[in-house]
């Protein structure tokens, strides 16, 4: 009989011998490993303070994790109606009218999801066919584009270049076309915290209707505007109409563990959003959406408030990074800043967050896989502020001790 050891070498050899190579779906051949999961691997294995994937370091108001405490102990914990629970569907309503002064139909026009990236999947999936041209601004979330890639889209990139991130408007003119089947915006937005102005969204919603465009637009930052008013896209002369309005809770009260997100757009769009929906994940989590309809009812006062609080962080996080050498651009929304990494010497924005993970112990996120094109980013990298001021000071002082002395 063998023994132990022997079985488990005989093992060994047998599973290296049977490895194959990884099997993928020729639309997703091209994505690799996300970077927020090397960043965040790297990050733990070498102790550093991790200012690379956005979520907070801090735990969410305790009146909204009562109220899903309270839900839970109610019962409530059992498959949702698919595309929300009725208090949920009412509050987004209710806080989209009081942000856009439109008024929609919770139950004709608002779709809950697994999170804002759910919503995004569903919405490009459920409205885009095999070969839809749509633009979409880069640097962009990756999500983006993966998800366009699983729809089969014709992505067609315009990038947005520091310092301000302005929209190439003469570009974009003569990108869209009949063709051109919807634009994807994402407001306030990550990564570069940049806010859309209100003559960029009156451009581009003059040429969607010119053009008869959709535009899907993601606004999970919109309480994290810093310099100025955010603007909804929906909210713009003759677009609600062609617009699906993307949000969740999750960056808002600091709970993106919960994944509760949603889709906002008229009813003609509703429907393919839907479809896409229910053969993704149906149904979402039972009693996080009763507190999620618990959240969105929290008087002004808590937004100001969130919005005090991290216009510190970001002060705390901006001066110090200047004082360290970089390139600090704005950033007017988000709790994102982005700078330029190359007077440190290294060749890339890749090579410079492994070497500030490992050497500096601060993780950061490289731009470049936010382009269509990567080199257009290898000289910016990603910080987020989403953190706890003794952490981000913290992070300022390592980096103060190691990089001053480049």
């Amino acid at each position: 009989m063998a023994s132990l050891s022997t079985l488990s070498t005989q093992n060994d050899s047998l599973s290296s011998q049977d490895e194959k190579p990884p099997l993928v779906a020729k639309r997703l051949e091209k994505f690799k490993t996300t970077i927020f999961i090397q960043m965040n691997s790297l990050a733990i294995k070498h102790g550093a303070i991790n200012l690379s994937q956005g979520f907070p370091n801090f735990d969410g108001p305790d009146f909204v994790k009562e109220a899903a405490v309270q839900a839970i102990k109610d019962g409530k914990n059992q498959y949702a109606r698919g595309y929300g629970v009725p208090d949920l569907n009412s509050a987004i309503a209710d806080r989209f009218k009081k942000d856009t002064s439109l008024v929609v139909d919770p139950e004709k026009e608002v779709t809950v999801t697994s999170g804002g990236t759910e919503a995004i999947a569903a919405t490009m999936l459920g409205l885009i066919n095999p070969g839809d041209e749509v633009i979409l601004f880069a640097p962009f979330y990756d999500s983006f584009e993966g998800t366009l890639y699983m729809a089969g889209a014709k992505v067609k990139g315009i990038t947005l270049h520091p310092p301000d991130f302005s929209v190439p408007i003469e570009e974009l003119k003569a990108t869209i076309s009949k063709n051109t089947r919807a634009i994807l915006i994402n407001t306030p937005h990550n990564p570069t915290g940049k806010m859309f102005t209100r003559v960029e969204l009156e451009t581009i919603a003059s040429l969607c209707i010119e053009n008869d465009v959709l535009v899907f637009t993601d606004e999970v930052y919109d309480k994290l505007a810093f310099e100025m008013d955010h603007i909804s896209m929906a909210s713009l002369p003759g677009m609600y109409e062609r617009t699906v309005t993307l949000n969740s809770i999750g960056k808002t009260f600091s709970l993106t563990g919960w994944k509760i997100g949603w889709a906002i757009a008229p009813p003609h769009l509703t429907w393919g959003v839907r479809q896409a929906h229910s053969f993704l994940t149906f149904a979402t989590s039972t009693p996080m959406q009763y507190a999620a309809s618990v959240a969105l009812m929290a008087p002004d006062s808590y937004y100001l408030e969130l919005k005090r609080d991290y216009a510190k962080k970001k002060a705390i996080l901006v001066e110090g990074l200047r004082a360290v050498g970089f390139t600090v651009y704005p950033s007017s929304g988000s709790y994102y800043v982005v700078v330029d990494h190359t007077v440190f010497g290294q060749k890339d924005d890749v090579a410079f967050c492994e070497y500030l993970i490992k050497e500096v112990g601060v993780a950061a996120i490289p731009t470049s896989v936010f382009y269509l094109n990567p080199e257009e980013g290898k000289n910016l990298v990603r910080f987020a502020f989403c953190k706890d001021e003794g952490t981000l000071r913290s992070a300022v002082e390592r980096m103060k001790e190691k990089l001053l002395k480049k």
